[in-house]
């Protein structure tokens, strides 16, 4: 796994370069073309600058969708950086209710600056006995950030198709438990009342680069990155419940090996 993991850190990074001269030279000369209009086209007369600006207009429409799919390309070679990078980080004590109220406002926050328009209830179920454990925060962040983030979408996107009769909600619960060998775990809950996920891709959703969401609007990096957090760092479990137009319950169970 590591191998492999700097194989990909190692593609990535090459496909990076080539990849910010096209993404850099596709803005560049739109600019150009803009000027292009502005200036020299003045020039022209009658047919020759009708001619001129439906070629100008060609060209700047291509080059749109050179840039628009070139920072698609960009997000999926920065997730397979994340996604590859070995995390430097040490466990170290933990208060998961404070890591989880942390990225749940910052999700919503993060979202609400792209689109002012959108409101959801955050309702926060703490265990106020909660122990605090052992795990790398910034990685556990990363995992509870990526499924905020996919709930606030996906109540987002049922706002978008029902209406203004949709009230959206993001629950978080945290509880200590202790299962029938008396292992005791940390489990926490994201669950959302959102779109769902259709059963004929449940099996898929851990898969690396699978995703439900429009092209350009998800790398499909997030929840396989967020399973190798749970299970292979810090040999948990990541669970998911659901019911396709409904909700979606995702549920990490963390060993408390006090």
């Amino acid at each position: 796994m590591a191998s492999l993991g700097e194989l990909t850190a190692g593609i990535a990074h090459e496909i990076q370069n080539p990849l910010n001269f096209v993404n850099n030279f596709s803005e560049v000369s739109i600019e150009l073309l803009d000027e292009l209009k502005g200036g020299p086209l003045k020039a022209l007369e009658g047919a020759r600058q009708e001619e001129a600006e439906e070629i100008i207009a060609d060209l700047t429409q291509n080059l749109d969708k050179i840039n628009f799919h070139g920072k698609r390309a960009d997000g999926i070679v920065k997730s397979m950086l994340q996604h590859s990078r070995s995390s430097s980080g040490k466990k170290e004590m933990t208060d998961i209710n404070a890591l989880a109220d942390e990225y749940v406002r910052l999700s919503y926050h993060g979202l609400r600056a792209k689109d002012k328009s959108f409101n959801a209830t955050i309702d926060t179920q703490f265990d106020t006995a909660l122990p605090s454990i052992e795990v790398v925060p910034q990685d556990l962040g990363r995992v509870l950030l990526n499924l905020f983030n996919n709930a606030f979408y996906s109540v987002n996107e049922k706002r978008k198709h029902i209406g203004g009769s949709f009230m959206p909600r993001v629950t978080v619960i945290t509880e200590h438990i202790v299962d029938d060998a008396q292992e005791a775990s940390i489990k926490i809950t994201v669950a959302d009342n959102g779109l769902g996920i259709p059963s004929a891709v449940l099996e898929k959703i851990y898969q690396p680069f699978f995703t439900t969401k429009p092209t350009g609007q998800g790398t499909g990096l997030g929840l396989s990155m967020s399973y190798d957090i749970i299970t292979k760092m810090h040999g948990g479990e990541l669970k998911v419940e659901t019911i396709e137009g409904e909700y979606a319950k995702f549920i990490i169970i963390i060993p408390d090996k006090q």
